[in-house]
């Protein structure tokens, strides 16, 4: 598939995912496959969760938008999909739901050497974070954290 056509296809399929309040994420067209796959990536407007019943939604009015457009002549699979769950933590959301899980906090420290620390999340606040490191409650300055991540907690 040339880069016009994949262009086309996209703009195509974006609009349909507009009418449904959804925004395409990624767009990727295997054509090394047989048949053709298609996978799109798609996730809401408001920022909500995508439910299996999103991506189902989807799927119908894309296939036919695909079949009316004449875009492709062959038979091909569309794969409807999230963007699943990311490790780092950012929204608010995040640290609710995660609160007790263990994390890795990527620090920038003063004299520019990085650091990280891991603990369980305990609490954020606009001011701090803070993580339970082995029983003690250490809160670290917003504007010395790089990154937070889920991870696994070792010894």
């Amino acid at each position: 598939m040339n880069k016009e056509k994949k262009n086309k296809l996209e703009t195509l399929l974006k609009k349909v995912a507009n009418t449904l309040n959804f925004e395409i994420c990624n767009l990727n067209v295997q054509t090394n496959q047989n048949p053709i796959l298609i996978k799109i990536i798609i996730k809401k407007t408001n920022g909500g969760d995508i439910s299996l019943d999103d991506c189902v939604l989807f799927n119908t009015p894309a296939s036919e938008e695909i079949e009316n457009s004449n875009l492709l002549n062959c038979s091909y699979v569309l794969e409807i999909s999230s963007q699943g769950v990311s490790d780092e933590l950012t929204s608010e959301r995040d640290f609710k739901t995660f609160k007790g899980f263990p994390v890795n906090v990527e620090l920038n420290q003063k004299d520019s050497k990085i650091k990280f620390l891991n603990g369980l999340l305990y609490e954020k606040s606009k001011d701090y974070l803070a993580i339970n490191i082995k029983g003690k409650i250490k809160k670290i300055p917003f504007n010395e954290v790089l990154k937070i991540s889920l991870c696994k907690l070792e010894d």
